[in-house]
């Protein structure tokens, strides 16, 4: 310094001078020093005197100078990853890592119905509040990996195996994320839990075989059942419709038979009222419907009892009606001629009455009737 500084009467002023000057211009690039940047995916934590003081948003900030007060920026929006039960290679960026190296001292848990699981999962982070993180939590990893492992142990314990393989993966990671950020915010860690992932939930290694036969075994008879239940389903409304069918057509049976007796009962009771009335009537009358109705159906060959000479015969290459059509044209001229002379010879000139109107006791001894039921 004094090799540059003039000496002598009129130098020692100037040498007064040149030493503030350079004073203030050191004050100047001390303080000038404080300026400090942020950058948008950082928050700034200001100490002073080694304490924390304050957080600073991104952009350009001030702090006082070192010694006074010092200026940490961590990341704050990197999405930081824990791996609990497995250990991923750190050079995989994929979403869902492959497992390097199985950790059975963490991955292997008792769920509810006393089975043993194997379960791999990772824990997404994020630093939320800078100041809290770099105060509060002095291993914030090992921190969230032991809150993380703790906690899905104990949903994992209140689980049965079958719903932690299936239905409830997404349950437990909805469980284990907002217990886990719920504990980090009592730590007051500064930590933000993003997600929760499960990477492999499987039964251990040394039982995954028979476990899986009685998961094929459970797969069958569920498929079983739901195919009993199709065919039940199935039969029981067409057997119940089948039986309803017939019920009604047995109420239909009943009551048309029912009516038909009833019909009968009053037709019968309607003939004996005119039968008290008129018996030698209704007699005669009920005889020629009945004739009249067997008559009408059948194919008949009236042959008078005086006739000689006359073979009856069955025809076999024809029907007993062209048979009965041949023997009537055969029989009707020497019946109609014996019957005109022994008419003549007795001098009456009468034709025997049709049949219609012969009193039962009066028809002729021989009569044919082809086709009548006995």
């Amino acid at each position: 310094m004094r090799r540059f500084l003039p000496r002598g009467g009129s130098g020692g002023g100037f040498g007064t001078k040149g030493i503030g000057l350079l004073a203030v211009l050191v004050v100047g690039v001390w303080a000038a020093s404080g300026f400090f940047r942020v950058q948008p995916d950082e928050q700034g934590v200001v100490m002073r005197f080694g304490a924390f003081s304050r957080t600073t948003p991104p952009g350009l900030n001030y702090h006082l100078p070192w010694p006074v007060e010092a200026v940490t920026t961590p990341r704050v929006t990197r999405i930081n990853r824990v791996d609990v039960g497995f250990r991923a290679n750190p050079e995989q960026i994929a979403p869902r890592p492959v497992p390097s190296r199985d950790v059975l001292e963490e991955s292997l848990m008792l769920t509810g119905d006393e089975n043993i699981i194997d379960i791999d999962f990772a824990v997404f982070w994020r630093i939320r509040d800078a100041g809290e993180f770099l105060f509060n939590t002095r291993n914030p990893e090992s921190t969230v990996k032991s809150v993380a492992e703790s906690t899905m142990r104990e949903m994992i314990g209140r689980t049965p195996i079958q719903p932690a393989l299936t239905e409830a993966r997404a349950q437990i990671e909805a469980e284990v994320l907002s217990t886990t950020q719920a504990i980090m915010d009592q730590y007051k860690s500064g930590i933000e839990i993003t997600q929760v992932q499960l990477q492999k939930v499987d039964p251990p290694a040394t039982v995954i075989d028979a476990f899986r036969d009685v998961q094929r075994a459970n797969a069958d008879r569920e498929r079983v059942r739901n195919e009993a239940e199709s065919y039940r389903n199935d039969i029981i409304p067409r057997a119940r419709g089948e039986a309803e069918r017939v019920v009604q057509e047995a109420q239909g049976v009943r009551e048309s038979t029912i009516a038909r007796a009833g019909g009968e009962a009053a037709r019968f009771l309607s003939v004996l009222g005119a039968y008290e009335l008129a018996k030698d009537v209704t007699v005669r009358r009920m005889y020629l419907e009945t004739m009249e109705e067997i008559l009408r159906r059948n194919p008949k060959t009236i042959i008078d009892d005086r006739l000689t000479g006359i073979v009856p015969f069955l025809q076999l290459g024809g029907t007993q009606g062209e048979g009965a059509a041949a023997s009537a044209a055969g029989a009707t001229p020497s019946s109609q001629g014996q019957g005109q002379g022994q008419g003549q010879g007795q001098g009456q000139g009468r034709t025997a009455p049709p049949a219609a109107l012969l009193a039962p006791g009066a028809l002729p001894s021989r009569t044919q009737t082809q086709g009548v039921p006995r």
